[in-house]
């Protein structure tokens, strides 16, 4: 006859003080007569190890690259690639599929780590960390596709009910927009008159933000920050040229409005001297810059520790904007998230949240990244050729280039 301890190590359990521990699989269920043929997790384990990436798809489309994975299960992945001249990354892209043919697409940070470290002069750059975060962003997808969930469950789960975003839809954009910088006490003065007329027209309860866009020496950046500091700025963003750490160190000294900083950071390498230095009040990382959701995390996680909370720059379609937003739900140390809708072609990205009247975006709903691409129109848009854009601004007034 066999007893209750033979039984259960028939099973594969360990019985120990009265607790059952192991692994209950279909002798389990049919021992208890557990029915799993209507749970779609059921065969999830069995997946997770056979599941391999057969195919990358890199298409140009407009100012930007769409990446789908392909499995031998026949779940797909999305990523967005952005920033880059788009032929340049689609070949890149391409190239890369070399390292991923084959593997298993839920070894996220495996993958992540073998392509990164793929190339020794090309590590830490745009063209590899933005490239890399189109191919992380379709891993998440694939793997939360294959769980069933959110890819903000697969992160933790989130820590807040709803996000921040903004422009709201009732935001107005004012100023004079994106120009060379002079350096006149009239310009100046035109900047600082924006600002104010911006805190009168959302009042004091509203957000007021100003974009330098590393455009404005040290001392000018100075003397605006000093003009415009009883309008109550929630931060100033991009104040310097990344490259030299003693520059913000000054900047810092002398500002006493937020710094956002990290638009162009791209790894925790690059941003762990921002905060060791004491030089960034908000981390402005970009999801499509830093390699992707794998990436931003971490970073999010080093802001933590040092109390500076991110605030993601984002200019993707709502694909990119997703998968930003779904790491964002996940880490504590969250201020607010850009986001522009106009950029999406109308009909291609089908998105599972919404924003409301306050500028809130609900968490997404569905599995993986919770976003479907029409393939029939991403074709439709790829067959007019990207335009290389190469945005600098044109001239100062004494012919010098301007940065913009």
């Amino acid at each position: 006859m066999t007893n209750r301890r033979d039984w259960l190590t028939s099973l594969g359990v360990l019985a120990t003080g009265g607790l059952a521990v192991g692994s209950f699989g279909p002798r389990f269920n049919e021992a208890f007569g557990v029915d799993d043929s209507n749970n779609p997790a059921a065969n999830v384990g069995d997946r997770t190890s056979t599941i391999k990436i057969t195919k990358l798809t890199a298409t140009p489309m407009q100012r930007k690259v769409f990446l789908k994975l392909e499995t031998n299960h026949g779940i797909t992945g999305w990523g967005e690639i952005d920033q880059l001249e788009p032929y340049v990354a689609t070949a890149l892209a391409r190239s890369l599929f070399e390292l991923l043919d084959g593997e298993n697409p839920t070894r996220i940070e495996h993958l992540w780590q073998k392509i990164y470290r793929s190339h020794r002069d090309m590590r830490g750059g745009p063209f590899m960390t933005h490239t890399l975060a189109g191919i992380d962003m379709a891993l998440w997808d694939i793997t939360g596709k294959l769980w069933g969930v959110p890819v903000y469950r697969l992160l933790g789960g989130p820590t807040r009910d709803k996000l921040r975003f903004y422009p709201t839809p009732n935001a107005t954009k004012v100023g004079a927009g994106p120009q060379p910088f002079s350096g006149t006490p009239q310009q100046i003065e035109g900047f600082v008159k924006s600002v104010e007329n911006a805190r009168k027209q959302v009042g004091p309860d509203g957000i007021v933000m100003f974009d330098a866009h590393c455009a404005m020496p040290p001392p000018f950046l100075m003397q605006f920050a000093a003009a415009v500091k009883p309008y109550d700025l929630l931060y100033i963003e991009e104040p310097a040229v990344p490259g030299n750490i003693e520059v913000f160190k000054r900047l810092k000294q002398h500002i006493h409005i937020p710094l956002a900083v990290g638009e162009q950071a791209r790894t925790i390498w690059d941003v762990i001297t921002y905060l060791h230095e004491g030089c960034a009040d908000i981390l402005q990382v970009d999801c499509a810059h830093t390699g992707g959701i794998t990436q931003l995390r971490k970073i999010a996680i080093l802001g933590e520790a040092y109390h500076v909370p991110i605030a993601p720059h984002c200019v993707t379609t709502d694909l990119g904007a997703t998968a930003s937003l779904h790491c964002s739900a996940a880490v504590p140390f969250y201020l607010i998230h850009e986001y522009y809708p106009s950029i999406s072609p109308p009909g291609l990205v089908t998105k599972n949240w919404s924003i409301d009247k306050e500028g809130y975006a609900s968490l997404p709903q569905g599995v993986g990244l919770c976003c479907e691409i029409d393939e029939a129109k991403l074709a439709e848009i790829a067959k007019t050729p990207s335009k290389p854009e190469w945005p600098t601004r044109g001239r100062n007034p004494d012919g010098s280039i301007a940065d913009y």
